[in-house]
């Protein structure tokens, strides 16, 4: 094959790798605005990603030579019209999306098994025949490589060496770059026009190298100069099967399980997932740039040797992060580099040597890869992380290793003094991440202290562990010290703070309420004092265990759960609005920490608000917390609400941090001391102070003043630039790299302060 073209189709593949990846980020965002931030979205958009990859593969390369000997043009032409009809999807996805959103709304809550059954089934339907067409591209070049170069062995690697460094670069750029410049919906529009460039600059290359026949039936049977003849896979193909669908399966199982398992330490941000996600890509090309490598040498390594180091990597994210030795990023994703680079060089050598270069026979090995690949998410995220937590499923996860290289050598696995060390050391490291090692379960890491370290301390023994397919939730402390950690992250405490978001705004209702809706359930603590006023109250939550850990923390949680008054709901905070037609007197909401969380933008949003604002009653106000943070997502917060409701107010919390932020359609009018206090219900009253030394009528006078003396006009959170707030489609509080980046190299980058004028 000519060099030039070689470059052109590597080229081609590593804009496919990189549109790949954006489109699956992007994807997975848009799938939570529309189905919730739960972890089953994210495994069904990663399984049908990989069952789309596979099925494609699968049959691309039958379809591809039925294609070629019917119309008797070449393979890079219907490559081109492959990747033209990817790019469409950029356009279609979104709105099937919305679709599937607006079908569901009759599907129950979020926590129903209709709910989540319709949900996959209409993601399935959206994603699905674009995966498709993206498992064709490896069939249909490989093809048009073969009828190009007929003695061409290893097209397969090369393929998937160049769509990884595309891959790779898709994310960060996705991540870091992309989507807080463009927003969502402009990366995608960068994506297809990609695609579409790869579309005409195919139909180019076919005119230059025109169709040409040179396939020959017999190529499984041509010398492979580069393998040492018994390769594994043409003389136990069964067993080449079995590697590849195992090593699919739990490499993609494991990735679910690290996300939730390092979240203390990455926390929640969406840099998180691209981070794991990067380091895997990268991983996977340097174990690909070494297999080419050594290809070339012909000095491959063998099946047996890369099975012993996956059975000793695969315990590496356990032992490597006992929180007892280190906490830290760099930690965690070098830990997970060893395995997924082994897993880059010997998926693509199994699949090269088993197809020879025919790609029908590639299509086949990389769809059971795939197909691996599929279940791998869904089986961690319904069965193992709930039933095992994130240690035991690791566990789970890296023992079929050791079984795999038993079964491999069979009785030479005890001959070979290699082999015997390694086995040894799988073994050791079983047993000490079993019974030696400690996961950050079962500790709570302390938010960075400004030093760059990170502190933990271990969860005490009374602490109670739920777990369930949405998330690992932990309740740990004693009296005022009781605290919530949601996948290892300090949700919520026991703060005069949680009160006030319902006491405050039904307080400053001029005609008596009578119905609060609270987003974001969180200790329960908001709840609870909502119905200390005695009025109709509404909680929405979106993970399960969370409702079901009220009572660690309330000694009259039964009877709060069984008020006739009061229920909670287990769904998606929008969600809920956009399915019924309830109207409130007071919405609140109290945004899981931190401000950057991924997908807490939809807690922020103007689009968010909007459609609060339609379910609020005529005289209604939402109170929306926000906690000290970076001053523009504040000023980006205090923007949004401007641009939703014209009436504002804003006022300090009772602790001095944070902001309590109230706004409505119509006018909000300040009562005065007396109005207030006039309006609080004596259970109310009792809630406000169970947490404050308040001994009589003047001290409880004093609290109210200076409640009310708090307020700051919202003008002093309003940026000039009124181009800095949050939509759905430009999340601002979540992409920050190159804003903070910029600003910490001008010197301009500010926290959010109490202070009076906050404006620059």
């Amino acid at each position: 094959m000519p060099p030039r073209l070689k470059k052109i189709i590597f080229v081609f593949f590593f804009l496919s790798g990189f549109c790949g990846l954006l489109y699956q980020v992007v994807w997975l965002r848009m799938a939570y605005a529309s189905f919730g931030i739960i972890t089953p979205v994210l495994s069904v958009i990663i399984s049908v990603f990989m069952l789309g990859l596979a099925l494609g593969s699968f049959f691309g390369g039958r379809l591809i030579t039925h294609l070629t000997h019917r119309y008797k043009t070449s393979p890079v032409i219907f490559y081109a019209l492959t990747e033209f009809f990817i790019g469409l999807g950029a356009f279609v996805i979104p709105g099937l999306f919305s679709l599937g959103e607006r079908l569901l709304l009759f599907a129950g809550d979020m926590n129903s098994i209709s709910y989540l059954l319709f949900s996959d089934v209409i993601i399935a339907i959206s994603v699905l025949p674009w995966c498709i067409l993206m498992g064709f591209t490896y069939p249909f070049m490989m093809s048009f490589v073969k009828s190009r170069d007929k003695e061409s062995t290893s097209g397969f690697s090369y393929l998937y060496f160049a769509n990884v460094i595309g891959s790779v670069c898709g994310t960060l750029l996705t991540a870091l770059v992309l989507i807080e410049l463009a927003g969502f919906y402009n990366s995608l529009l960068i994506a297809a026009s990609l695609n579409f460039s790869i579309f005409a600059a195919g139909i180019v290359v076919n005119k230059c190298y025109p169709y040409q026949n040179n396939i020959t039936e017999n190529a499984k049977a041509a010398n492979n100069q580069f393998f040492a003849p018994g390769n594994t896979a043409t003389e136990h193909p069964a067993l080449i099967y079995l590697l590849l669908a195992l090593t699919g399966f739990i490499s993609m199982a494991m990735e679910v399980v690290w996300i939730r398992a390092f979240t203390p330490v990455m926390l929640t941000t969406i840099y998180s997932f691209a981070a794991i996600l990067t380091v895997y890509l990268f991983a996977t090309w340097a174990g690909s740039f070494l297999y080419r490598r050594q290809l070339h040498r012909k000095s491959v390594l063998s099946t047996g040797d890369l099975l012993a180091c996956l059975a000793v990597f695969s315990f590496l994210p356990i032992v490597m992060n006992d929180p007892r030795l280190v906490i830290s990023i760099p930690a965690v994703l070098l830990s997970i580099f060893p395995f997924c680079a082994a897993l880059g060089y010997l998926t693509p050598k199994l699949i090269d040597e088993y197809s020879l270069g025919r790609p029908d026979e590639a299509g086949k090995a990389y769809a059971i890869n795939i197909a691996g690949c599929v279940i791998g998410p869904l089986f961690a995220s319904y069965i193992l992380l709930p039933k095992y937590g994130v240690k035991f499923s690791l566990i789970l996860l890296g023992i079929p290793f050791l079984l795999l290289l038993a079964t491999y050598h069979k009785g030479f696995l005890f001959k070979k003094k290699r082999l015997m060390i390694m086995t040894a050391l799988a073994l050791c490291m079983i047993l000490i991440s079993t019974f030696i090692n400690i996961s950050y379960e079962e500790v709570y890491v302390l938010p960075e202290d400004g030093s760059g370290s990170r502190e933990f301390y271990v969860l005490q023994k009374d602490s109670v562990v739920r777990r369930d397919h949405t998330a690992t939730v932990i309740s740990t402390g004693q009296g005022m010290q009781k605290m919530l950690l949601v996948n290892g992250i300090g949700i919520s405490s026991l703060r005069p703070i949680t009160k006030m978001m319902a006491h405050l705004p039904l307080a400053f209702c001029q005609d008596m309420p009578q119905s609060v809706l609270v987003i974001c359930l969180g200790m329960g603590t908001t709840y609870r004092s909502a119905l200390s006023w005695n009025i109709k109250a509404t909680a929405v939550e979106l993970v399960p265990s969370v409702r079901d850990a009220m009572g660690y923390y309330f000694t009259d949680a039964e009877a709060i759960m069984k008020n006739p008054r009061g229920k909670i709901i287990i769904d998606d905070g929008r969600r809920f609005l956009n399915r019924t037609n309830e109207t409130f007197d007071i919405i609140t909401i109290d945004p899981p920490p931190p401000l950057e969380a991924a997908g807490s933008s939809l807690l922020y949003s103007e689009e968010f608000y909007r459609l609060i604002r339609k379910h609020l009653k005529p005289k209604g106000i939402l109170q929306q917390w926000f906690p000290c943070g970076e001053l523009k997502i504040a000023q980006a917060a205090a923007r949004a609400l401007s641009n939703s409701f014209p009436y504002i107010k804003v006022y300090k919390s009772v602790e001095g941090w944070g902001f309590h932020f109230l706004a409505s359609a119509s006018p909000i009018e300040a009562p005065s001391v007396r109005t207030m206090i006039s309006r609080i219900p004596d259970a109310a009253r009792k809630d406000i102070t169970e947490w404050y030394e308040v001994d009589n009528d003047n001290s409880f006078e004093g609290f109210i003043r200076f409640v009310l003396a708090s307020e700051i006009p919202v003008t002093t959170l309003l940026n000039n630039d009124k181009r800095i707030t949050i939509t759905d489609d430009r999340p601002y509080n979540e992409y920050f790299f190159l804003r903070r980046k910029l600003d910490n190299f001008r010197g301009t980058y500010r926290n959010v302060s109490c202070e009076p004028s906050l404006n620059d």
